[in-house]
């Protein structure tokens, strides 16, 4: 049976949820699944807003069927072509032979790369700012490349104020019947962030590009096309958030330890350095072993939180795999403008620290609080007065950074 409900007046949500999906991009954790939502239009002219990924195919196209009810589709607009949002685009051909593929000149290029059908004639090529008529509602194209595909554009509904986001202000999740953000007690905002920080995140500047179009828009509704979709309140909330993460703004002041440890030796170094910045008054911390923690949610607690301190012994010569390669995804996304203490172990042939800050120091305005503390195999109670120096530097730099 369908699952559909009328989000705006004319305006349906047609999409649905996936909670046997194991890993998101075949990388992310999906502890609690995750949503593909799609939209469809009803004026005198319909007009559908994306499709969905093809785990949910059947349920998606007995929604389109059941809104449509007879009705031809007279447009399908494709703000994203990643195949968990563009699965269904050939069968929707198939099914509606006449329907306009709404898009812009990227989005037709990568069309054809992942299809073999040939839609060109049916396509509509949109630019930046043209509008679009359904009848009594007008669809505007915004263009939003890189977020966080090069063909990327989102769509203002212009009678109403909705904004069809693509990929932008989504979330890992799947519903569990409510689809908006003000229904329910707990949006789960740390699997939003988590969403933005590592699908998103490297391209903060690009958001900030259409966070600033954004800005003209007299905003009702943002429905994205992952999780929740906001309105009311809820839209500054979102927004003030996608503004922080995009300019790699900390939400919070505080700690993220995060450590690798063969033997425990250096688990119990970082342990120690914890309690000295408690003992300090130190509140907000947060601690991770990254073989443990995979390296998504780790990532997504960088990004709330001012500093940071990595902790990590010598491996084969080189630093130990996980904390190398946590790091170099820190790299890639593109982090910055934390505080960075690093800790490192070995016990004949000392790499870790010198990898760590290697990394740390490749990364635009990340402050190194103090030069790396290294230990020889194990932390000896004769070193606990260079650790009290490492820990007051942290402190002071933490004291430094909270709001006065």
């Amino acid at each position: 049976m369908h699952c559909v409900q009328e989000i705006a007046p004319g305006v349906f949500w047609v999409g649905g949820s996936d909670r046997r999906l194991e890993l998101f991009e075949n990388m992310f954790p999906l502890p609690n699944g995750v949503a593909y939502n799609s939209y469809l239009i009803m004026d005198e002219k319909t007009a559908l807003v994306d499709t969905v990924d093809r785990s949910i195919s059947n349920q998606y196209l007995q929604n389109i069927t059941h809104v449509l009810g007879g009705r031809p589709l007279d447009y399908l607009i494709v703000n994203h072509m990643e195949p968990d949002h563009c699965a269904n685009i050939e069968e929707i051909a198939r099914r509606y032979p006449d329907v306009k593929i709404v898009g812009n000149k990227k989005t037709f290029q990568l069309m054809e790369q992942f299809y073999e059908m040939d839609l060109k004639p049916n396509y509509l090529e949109v630019k930046e700012g043209e509008e679009l008529s359904l009848g009594q509602k007008t669809l505007r194209f915004i263009m939003a490349p890189m977020v966080h595909w090069p063909e990327v554009m989102v769509t203002y509904e212009v009678s109403q104020g909705i904004l069809f986001a693509a990929d932008a202000f989504g979330s890992f999740g799947a519903f569990s019947g409510n689809i908006f953000a003000d229904e329910v007690d707990d949006i789960h905002i740390d699997e939003a962030r988590r969403y933005y920080a590592n699908i998103v995140g490297r391209y903060g500047p690009q958001v900030q590009a259409l966070l600033k179009k954004a800005q003209g828009l007299d905003l009702k509704m943002i429905c994205s096309l992952h999780g929740y979709i906001w309105r009311g309140e809820m839209i500054p909330y979102i927004v003030d958030l996608y503004d922080k993460w995009s300019r790699y703004e900390p939400e919070k002041t505080g700690v993220v330890f995060v450590y690798a440890s063969m033997y425990g030796n250096t688990e119990n170094a970082i342990q120690v350095l914890a309690n000295k910045l408690a003992q300090r008054g130190i509140r907000d911390m947060q601690m991770y072993d990254v073989s443990k923690t995979h390296a998504s949610y780790i990532i997504s607690e960088l990004w709330k939180y001012s500093h940071a301190v990595f902790a990590a012994p010598t491996y084969n010569m080189h630093l130990y795999f996980n904390m190398d390669a946590l790091l170099k995804d820190i790299s890639v996304l593109g982090l910055k403008n934390r505080k960075v203490a690093l800790l490192g172990n070995f016990s004949w042939a000392g790499k870790a620290a010198a990898s760590m800050k290697e990394y740390i120091t490749s990364l635009q305005n990340m402050e190194l609080i103090s030069e790396p503390f290294d230990i020889r195999s194990a932390l000896k109670s004769e070193r606990e007065q260079e650790l009290d120096a490492l820990a007051d530097a942290i402190y002071a730099s933490v004291k430094a950074s909270m709001p006065q």
